[in-house]
């Protein structure tokens, strides 16, 4: 055996050595809690006698397929999913645009902007909730103030009002989490591309699809990515909202309500791993699509 290729097998083990704390957490955290899931999910096991359970097949993937109120909470988490990450990446590009521009007060705008981000979703969803309260919220006061409407409007309380109420609150928390992705992408573009452009005579629209879009198309994508599966389990937002409303509910929502509330064990674990499938699938079409495997090749 040559020099070379002992060292290589050298680095090696000592690459191993380095990731195998992190191959343990994961196991412990990730894996194995999923491997659960998925083994009760055959069964007819209760959460209070986990240890008393039969085999039942494939029969709780079939009980949960057949419930219209998980495929209503699949439409819920589909349609705050598409609508939500949609606005916060108009938004977060917008935005993003805006501070990557020098100006007086840049830093503090940039850490200003995070503020909403770096609060804690239960925090922001009853401060929203009380802005919003047709008796005595903020929000409605200044509308009847304004003369737009005549009396408050109960935002979290009529039904088709309430699901866009949740699209706006998480919309306003989670912009800022999009704006430094981007922004991050829109720093790593060399300025003398910008500059080429300029002396060239490239108007400004035109510089935007040209090189800005496309140059930042990575960064765009992988914050996409990660929101979208963010949106997809939502829990807290909807919940600490509206608790288990059908209006409001996602799927994460109702894998919690047949494990906690009806103690169904094996319902509420083929229930979580729908949604583990339906998350993983949805992954694979946007990595696919956004071409992101190959976007820092």
């Amino acid at each position: 055996m040559s020099a070379a290729e002992k060292m290589q097998r050298q680095q090696n083990r000592t690459a191993w050595l380095f990731l195998l704390p992190l191959i343990i957490a994961l196991v412990g955290v990730a894996i194995w809690p999923l491997a659960r899931s998925i083994f009760f999910s055959f069964t007819d096991a209760f959460l209070d006698a986990p240890a008393n359970y039969g085999f039942v097949g494939i029969d709780n993937f079939i009980a949960v397929a057949e419930d219209p109120v998980f495929w209503r909470a699949v439409r819920n988490t589909l349609f705050f999913t598409v609508v939500s990450v949609g606005l916060e990446t108009l938004l977060g590009l917008a935005i993003a645009l805006l501070l990557h521009r020098a100006f007086v007060g840049r830093g503090i705008v940039r850490a200003a902007i995070l503020v909403p981000w770096a609060m804690p979703m239960v925090v922001s969803t009853r401060i929203w909730e009380w802005m919003l309260n047709d008796q005595f919220g903020l929000v409605n006061k200044l509308l009847v103030t304004l003369g737009l409407v005549e009396k408050g409007i109960a935002w979290t309380a009529e039904p088709s009002l309430i699901l866009y109420t949740v699209i706006f609150i998480d919309v306003w928390v989670t912009t800022p989490f999009m704006v430094l992705l981007i922004l991050a992408g829109l720093q790593l573009i060399p300025e003398e591309i910008y500059e080429a452009a300029e002396v060239s005579g490239v108007p400004h629209w035109k510089r935007f699809w040209s090189i800005t879009l496309p140059l930042a198309t990575p960064a765009i994508g992988v914050a996409m990515l990660f929101r979208t599966l963010d949106a997809l389990r939502m829990f807290d937002l909807s919940y600490v909202l509206a608790a288990n409303n059908e209006n409001t509910m996602t799927m994460s929502i109702y894998a919690r309500d047949q494990l906690i509330s009806f103690q169904d064990l094996g319902l509420g674990s083929a229930a979580s791993t729908w949604v583990f499938m339906i998350i993983g699938l949805i992954a694979i079409v946007i990595v696919g699509v956004l071409r992101l495997d190959r976007a820092t090749g």
